[in-house]
């Protein structure tokens, strides 16, 4: 996420180190690396130069000249502009009327509908909502049908009426429905277009007359960067919309829409999409969000996530069992899969501080931890409880049961040993090196499971 513009920032703060003295011609310097680099994430031209200026009044104002460490108050500096650019603070959505009413909205291709799914299934975890889907695309069957299955998914019911080609109508009567079946969230999937034009915003339009709901937001893809954002502000002008969905973000290494929308549309992005998974949507905090574009983590978003996959009990029982020297191949299994619970693995490191830079170069993704779970599955149950019975044949039967060659079972055999150390470094300052090196090993650095 946002890759690119992190290392052009990383070496525009770099013109300040080294100098014994720091002059303003230093801070110039860097400001003008800092203004390149966010045209270059697709920034307007206007708005970085706009940013610089207010950083350096800031910095300047700070005695950046006079400072022990420069470097950290400019940071500082931009790390601060960068979230008030952003919106500052998280913007909650208005659920204070029963049913809450949510219209969505957005380009053909932008993602709304699998949006649609990813919103209802994070008022159901997170808001304990009865969520009722409703499907008001009357153009395309294929997005009733896409609803139909990404509700299934979630276990949410989709409200639809594929003879009916009237969306007023169709929602209307969904809302009457949601009333009468004890809904107390509403969310509305509505057509797309491939470009704005008056019959798409008259038919939004008549839908949001006909339902007034709390919440339209406006879904738009952050990889088309100063397209999004002023497609975004065409819309808002017509429609006057709450807030904002960003989707597709773990994918944009740039960062323009994030880092402007906000400004142009003045409207919050309400949530960011983070990946393929219906859980992949998070709620946008601006501050944390600078923070992870500079380098510098996301560690209360990581333990979030954990809180939420965190089982009390289960975590009792490994602890003891790791204090007894008896982790076994069951339990790394368990280990694995509450991680891949939490989200994408890369995406995952790079809130660890410090740890997005160590894991650049090595390919981390969902299949990370795939040819690991084979060779542990190709183990018997005894194998898996005691792993010190499996000597050298048992682990050539292995590496066949799992397709793989014998140097890959011997590398997770190593690796294993190694398991309930690495996690006690986890809980250390050390940790970051010792997971980057189990990491490594197992999705990147390493052969290749």
């Amino acid at each position: 996420m946002f890759d690119n513009l992190q290392d052009k920032l990383e070496k525009a703060f770099h013109v300040l180190k080294g100098h014994g003295q720091v002059s303003e011609v230093n801070v110039a310097e860097t400001l003008k690396e800092i203004r390149r680099a966010l045209v270059d994430a697709d920034v307007s031209f206007k708005i970085a130069k706009e940013f610089t200026n207010t950083v350096k009044e800031k910095a300047l104002g700070a005695d950046v000249l006079t400072s022990l460490k420069p470097g950290q108050v400019l940071t500082k500096a931009v790390r601060d502009e960068m979230a008030t650019l952003m919106g500052g603070t998280a913007s909650d959505l208005d659920l204070s009327q029963k049913p809450s009413i949510i219209l969505m909205a957005g380009l053909q291709g932008s993602g709304k509908t699998t949006h649609s799914g990813k919103l209802a299934n994070y008022l159901k975890r997170k808001k304990t909502r009865k969520v009722l889907l409703v499907a008001c695309d009357v153009y395309r069957p294929a997005a009733i049908d896409q609803l139909h299955v990404v509700g299934e998914q979630i276990g949410v019911e989709v409200f639809s009426d594929k003879e009916n080609k009237n969306p007023v109508d169709i929602a209307q009567k969904a809302l009457a429905h949601a009333k009468a079946n004890g809904f107390n969230a509403v969310i509305i999937d509505t057509a797309g277009r491939l470009a704005i034009d008056e019959e798409m915003m008259a038919e939004i339009r008549d839908i949001h007359q006909a339902v007034k709901p709390q919440e339209t937001l406006f879904v738009v893809d952050s990889m088309t960067g100063q397209d999004a954002v002023n497609t975004a502000k065409a819309f808002n002008d017509v429609l006057d919309y709450e807030g904002v969905i960003l989707t597709k973000l773990d994918g944009d290494t740039r960062g323009g829409a994030a880092l402007t929308i906000r400004s142009v549309v003045n409207k919050p992005i309400k949530f960011i999409g983070t990946g393929e998974k219906m859980d992949a949507l998070d709620v946008f905090h601006p501050t944390r969000m600078a923070d992870r574009i500079l380098g510098m983590g996301d560690v209360v978003s990581l333990v979030e996530r954990a809180q939420e996959q965190f089982d009390e009990d289960e975590a009792r029982r490994v602890q003891k069992k790791i204090a007894k020297n008896q982790f076994d191949f069951d339990d790394f299994l368990g280990q694995i899969n509450q991680i891949r619970k939490m989200g994408n693995m890369k995406d995952l490191m790079g809130m660890i501080p410090g740890m997005g830079k160590m894991m650049k170069n090595i390919d981390l993704d969902d299949d990370a931890f795939k040819g690991v779970e084979a060779i542990i599955q190709s183990m018997t149950p005894d194998e898996r409880a005691n792993p010190k019975l499996i000597n050298g044949s048992r682990r050539k039967r292995i590496a066949a049961g799992a397709g793989k060659d014998i140097q890959e079972v011997n590398q997770l055999m190593k690796q294993f040993a190694e398991m309930s150390k690495m996690m006690k470094m986890m809980q250390g300052a050390g940790g970051r090196r010792g997971m980057a090196q189990m990491m490594r090993g197992m999705g990147g650095g390493g052969r290749p499971m």
